[in-house]
């Protein structure tokens, strides 16, 4: 083997052993990877591609494709996802964090923004992604979380820490919505929706993530059902109740949200314009 490549060449070959094994967008991976492996932005790889790497360089490199050849997701081998412009830890704890959740939470900024909300909670946190986002966008709420897998919740919890949080959010061990009577003007959650039947036909990547992040029973709307009856008493009047759901339930939910008599009900679209988000208001 030769004592150097050049960083072309390296790139070159991590994106075929890749693209073998069936990952999707294998020069974005491998580029991810190799700027991991070497302490680069990826776009500076752009201005090395004659850098000579020795093997030194390379064997790290190896290591992290061979892990994500395997279709191990690409974040839990970089131990990092960006969401909504910031880097969050993440890996097999809780769910990979989804672009389409980022839309969540802008719609949830406008609706807290549009009703002053200032009490907040987000229901089924796992990385935290979610209520550390809005903290940060509304220094003024109060955030509040809740998990029932401890391993999510020391997740959140470490990337509370990353963004300088701990003070302001308070995450709860739950199943659901937490103890006591507080009352929040906007409750957000992003429920496993994923019907059980399916699990299997995912991608390699996603059924990665704990299945108790995924599975959402039959027909994937158990515990997006379950939340929509127990809500109303811990929202404040005119509280809303903000959803992400599965392509093709989002009329269910919008149903199921008509008979528990939530008003000015909603479905927003994904930006693949797939109905996915339902909104309520209750009071």
């Amino acid at each position: 083997m030769p004592e150097t490549l050049p960083l072309l060449e390296v790139l070159r070959g991590s994106e075929r052993y890749l693209a073998d094994r069936g990952v999707e967008n294998p020069r974005l991976n491998a580029e991810h990877l190799l700027a991991h492996a070497l302490g680069l932005k990826r776009m500076e790889l752009y201005l090395q591609f004659d850098r000579p790497l020795a093997e030194s360089e390379r064997a790290p490199l190896r290591d992290l494709v061979k892990r994500r050849g395997a279709r191990e997701p690409l974040q839990h081998v970089l131990g990092t996802a960006e969401f909504h412009g910031r880097t969050f830890l993440c890996d097999r704890r809780a769910l990979v964090p989804r672009p389409e959740t980022e839309q969540l939470v802008e719609l949830a900024l406008e609706i807290a923004k549009a009703k002053s909300s200032t009490a907040i909670l987000d229901i089924g946190t796992g990385s935290g992604v979610i209520a550390l986002t809005i903290a940060l966008e509304l220094p003024s709420a109060n955030v509040h979380a809740t998990d029932l897998s401890p391993d999510a919740l020391a997740l959140a919890a470490e990337n509370a820490t990353r963004h300088a949080l701990t003070e302001r959010i308070t995450f709860h061990a739950t199943d659901l919505l937490p103890p006591g009577e507080t009352k929040f003007d906007l409750i957000i959650a992003n429920l496993p929706y994923i019907p059980a039947g399916e699990i299997a036909s995912l991608a390699p990547e996603v059924r990665r993530d704990p299945v108790s992040a995924l599975d959402g029973g039959p027909d994937g709307l158990d515990l997006i059902r379950r939340l929509i009856d127990t809500a109303p008493p811990r929202l404040a009047p005119g509280g809303a109740l903000l959803l992400e759901t599965g392509a093709g339930q989002a009329d269910a939910v919008n149903t199921y949200l008509t008979e528990r008599k939530f008003r000015d009900i909603s479905v927003r679209c994904d930006y693949q314009n797939i109905p996915r988000f339902a909104v309520g208001f209750h009071g």
